[in-house]
């Protein structure tokens, strides 16, 4: 373990629900750095030492060819994989690998493989949230509780994190456009290697973090706004559901569904957590959405460090490929997902005295770069993997960011999937923000009115 780590095996201390004192951000020296030795995210500026991760020089600004909505076809035509890995050898990379990346190929010596390509620091945002998140660095804090946060907006809240919640927090409120709408397909993968649509959705986000007229003092502290119908299958379509996420500790859930059969808008308290999730027929649990989506407050979060590890990214090819090209039996097609290897923040999540969840124990591993959740791996309550899970992240120069909306979550005790919000052969567009009453259980009952 000491070898894989690159920070200390722990860089701070987790936040947990005992009336521990909130901490402000870092000192102005400290921050300095965020225009010297580290990105204006907060990423080392500097590659590796044998030069397989490169330096960071900006960013994809632009990228040419085809796109698909927003999203470039492939910012790298051309390139091949520079290793491929396997059962039988990866035990020569083992430290590059994470627990369950070794799980699903000790589960499938025969199909599933990594074929790592070489890294593209492709992460970038737009000036103004370069700026905010300068300005976070000494202003934002984690409450005491570690279940909210103050004084952030408009950038990543913790660009030079002390602690697991403050990692976290980034992960939560990595960069996102305005408002954002797109189509989506969920699939489930079955023991038999069969794979079946669940249902296919329109979605429509506003992200108010990111409102470009906001200021830590007005903006609603609601960071999230998503509201979508379901399309398909026939039995489903006409389904709604609105949830609407933020940082206040009291209530950071506000969810409504509507069901075409009960005709009527309800509440959805349930719909978090580990509640099954309805809209990939309850093949995931609602908070495995992009890595992770939802209140914080059934963990406690300890930061374990910094990792090399090969990671899925720039998987602009995979998310504008054809659905049946991105599949094989019992998971996706190894042909078509990119690796590269990317330093990666490692936090340890175990649920908080007090609480329950279903997975006990989960190992998150976010992009120090964009702060995106690359991969994730669940525990039982024995302690034994269970279930791993990883996002295709892919450069949208349109935002400017990289995304996360498709993602895989592997039951390994099972020998199933669920994938999730898959947007092939749809458009994933960057929109002008819809106003807040769009995201609300009136609006959504007056949409459903026959």
């Amino acid at each position: 373990m000491k070898q894989n780590i690159l920070k200390a095996a722990i860089i701070g201390i987790s936040f947990i629900a005992s009336g521990q004192a909130a901490f402000a951000g870092v000192a102005a020296d400290e921050a300095a750095k965020l225009k010297s030795s580290l990105t204006p995210l907060g990423g080392e500026k500097t590659g590796n030492k044998d030069g397989s991760i490169p330096e960071w020089t900006g960013g994809l600004k632009t990228a040419a060819g085809n796109k698909v909505g927003d999203v470039p076809e492939n910012p790298f035509p051309g390139e091949k994989s520079v290793v491929q890995i396997n059962a039988k050898n990866m035990a020569q990379y083992a430290e590059k690998l994470s627990d369950g990346v070794k799980a699903l190929m000790t589960k499938y010596p025969d199909t599933f493989r990594i074929d790592v390509f070489p890294t593209h620091r492709t992460a970038i945002a737009a000036d103004r949230v370069y700026e905010n998140t300068f300005k976070n660095a000494t202003r934002c804090k984690v409450t005491a509780s570690g279940n909210s946060v103050e004084n952030c907006f408009g950038g990543i809240p913790f660009p030079i994190p002390k602690t697991g919640s403050e990692v976290f927090w980034n992960a939560n409120l990595r960069v996102e456009p305005e408002s954002i709408e797109y189509k989506f397909r969920n699939f489930v993968g079955t023991a038999d290697g069969a794979r079946t649509m669940a249902t296919r959705n329109e979605m429509w986000l506003n992200y108010p973090y990111y409102f470009k007229d906001g200021t830590p003092d007005n903006w609603s502290k609601t960071h999230t706004m998503m509201r979508f119908t379901t399309i398909a299958p026939p039995f489903k379509a006409g389904e709604q559901l609105v949830v609407n996420d933020g940082v206040d500790e009291a209530d950071p859930r506000q969810a409504w569904q509507y069901l075409v059969g009960q005709r009527r808008v309800r509440r959805a308290p349930t719909v978090a957590y580990d509640t099954p999730d309805f809209v990939s027929s309850g093949a995931n649990y609602f908070d495995e959405v992009n890595g992770f989506v939802g209140p914080v407050n059934r963990y406690e979060y300890k930061l374990l460090g910094k990792k090399e590890l090969y990671v899925p990214y720039n998987e602009n090819a995979f998310v504008t490929s054809k659905i049946d090209d991105v599949f094989v039996k019992n998971h996706l097609n190894p042909d078509k997902v990119r690796w590269e290897l990317h330093r990666v923040w490692v936090v340890e999540a175990t649920v908080a005295q007090g609480k329950r969840h279903a997975v006990p124990k989960r190992k998150f591993y976010i992009d120090e770069d964009s702060w995106v959740i690359l991969m994730a791996d669940g525990y039982d309550a024995e302690g034994k993997l269970w279930r791993t899970l990883h996002t295709l992240p892919f450069a949208v120069p349109a935002i400017p960011a990289i995304s996360i909306k498709p993602s895989v979550v592997y039951n390994l005790q099972a020998n199933t999937y669920s994938a999730i919000q898959f947007i092939n052969e749809e458009q994933y567009r960057v929109v002008p923000r819809k106003p807040d009453s769009f995201f609300s259980g009136e609006a959504m009952a007056a949409s459903s009115a026959r």
